[in-house]
C-alpha cells in the first residue's frame, strides 16, 4: 500500500497529483489510486492533505472495497500530526467492526506500537490473528504481518513464546530469525564501539529491510495479461492482426502458466495476473494514441492494469480457485501441469 521509494528520488507531491488525475480518468480504480496518492502525500509531509483524500474516499457516493483499510490509514496518519483522540476513536471503531481483512488490523496495531502503546498493540495483533486464522488451514500471505507484528510486540513486552509465535517462526523466510530481529537488546548494539557487534547488526537490518521491501512491493507485481474466452474471441475478431499472438484460448492459458513458472524459476518476485477486457483495452490504446491492433501495446496494457491495483497474485494460495476461473482448485487445474 505504501510506495517504497526514498524521498530524494521522487517528487511525492507531483506523484500524488498524477495519481489523483489518473483516478479521475479511471473512477472504477479511484480507491486504489487515491490511497497511493495519500501515501505519497504522507511521505512529502502533507499529512492534512492526505487526510483530505481519506475523507474524500469515505464520503464517496459508491461503496468502498476496503472501507476499514481507509479508516485505518486515516487513523495512523492523524496520530502522526497531533490528532491522537480522533485517531484512537477510529482505532476503537475498527476493532469493534472486526474486519475480515488483515491490513486494517496491522495498520492500527503498528500505529499503537509506534506510540509506545505496546499492550494495546499486542491486544490488537492478537485479536486480528484469532479472528482471521483460527480456522485457516494455512495462513494467507496477507496475514503474515499480523503474526510477525504480534511476535515483535511480545518480545518487547518480555512475554514467552506461544503457538502463534511458533507459527510466525515457520512462516519467516529471512536468514535472520524473528527472535534475533525482534530482540529488544538490539537497540544497544547500535551504540556499540565493537566492530563485530556493529557488523552483525548491519546484517540483521539488511535482512529486515529486504523482508519489508518484499512486502511493500507486492501491490505492484510483474503481471501477465489474461483474456477470458469471450473477451479473447471479441479481441481477435475485431483486430485480426493479434491472431498471431493468440492462436487459441487454451494455448493462451497454457502460455500464461508457462510464462509465470519461467519467471518464478528465474527469481522474479511478486508475480501476478491481470484480466483484460476489450473496452478497457481500446480505451487504453486511445489514451496512448496507438492502434489496438499493435501487439506491442499488450504488455504496456498489462503493466498499466497492474499499476492500477488490478493484479491478482500468482500462484494462488493452497486450496484457492485457479486464476483461469475454471471453477476448479488451482492444484487441480493449471497448477497440476
Amino acid at each position: 500500500m505504501r510506495p517504497d521509494t526514498p524521498a530524494e528520488n521522487v517528487d511525492h507531491t507531483a506523484e500524488a497529483a498524477r495519481l489523483e488525475r489518473t483516478a479521475g480518468l479511471y473512477p472504477e480504480d479511484a480507491e486504489a489510486l487515491l490511497l497511493r496518492a495519500a501515501a505519497h502525500l504522507e511521505l512529502s509531509g502533507a499529512r492534512p492533505a492526505a487526510t483530505a483524500l481519506y475523507d474524500r474516499l469515505l464520503s464517496s457516493a459508491g461503496p468502498l472495497e476496503h472501507p476499514q483499510l481507509v479508516r485505518a490509514l486515516k487513523a495512523a496518519n492523524l496520530w502522526e500530526y497531533g490528532h491522537e483522540a480522533e485517531a484512537r476513536a477510529i482505532i476503537d471503531g475498527i476493532r469493534t467492526a472486526a474486519p475480515r481483512d488483515a491490513a486494517p488490523w496491522v495498520i492500527v496495531a503498528e500505529a499503537l506500537e509506534s506510540h509506545d502503546e505496546l499492550e494495546a498493540a499486542h491486544e490488537t495483533f492478537h485479536e486480528g490473528a484469532v479472528l482471521l486464522l483460527t480456522d485457516a488451514p494455512e495462513p494467507p500471505y496477507a496475514t503474515h504481518p499480523l503474526l510477525f507484528g504480534r511476535h515483535r510486540v511480545r518480545r518487547m513486552l518480555g512475554l514467552p513464546h506461544d503457538t502463534w509465535d511458533a507459527l510466525a517462526d515457520t512462516l519467516h523466510t529471512s536468514p535472520v530469525s524473528l527472535d534475533e530481529l525482534h530482540d529488544p537488546k538490539r537497540v544497544w548494539s547500535l551504540g556499540s564501539e565493537n566492530p563485530a557487534e556493529l557488523e552483525a547488526e548491519i546484517s540483521r537490518l539488511r535482512a529486515e529491510l529486504s523482508t519489508a521491501r518484499e512486502a511493500l512491493s507486492r501491490p505492484y507485481p510483474v503481471a501477465v495479461l489474461h483474456w477470458p474466452s469471450a473477451e479473447l474471441t471479441e479481441l481477435v475478431t475485431a483486430y485480426p492482426a493479434l491472431q498471431s499472438e493468440y492462436t487459441s484460448h487454451t494455448d493462451h492459458l497454457a502460455t500464461i502458466e508457462t510464462s509465470l513458472r519461467e519467471l518464478s524459476t528465474s527469481g522474479t518476485p511478486n508475480l501476478g495476473i491481470v484480466t483484460g477486457t476489450v473496452p478497457s483495452y481500446e480505451a487504453f490504446a486511445a489514451s496512448e494514441g496507438a492502434s489496438p491492433a499493435d501487439p506491442a501495446l499488450l504488455p504496456e496494457y498489462a503493466t498499466t492494469l497492474a499499476a492500477r491495483g488490478l493484479a491478482v497474485a500468482w500462484p494462488p494460495q493452497r486450496g484457492a480457485g485457479c486464476w483461469c476461473v475454471s471453477g476448479r482448485d488451482y492444484a487441480e487445474c493449471h497448477g497440476a501441469q
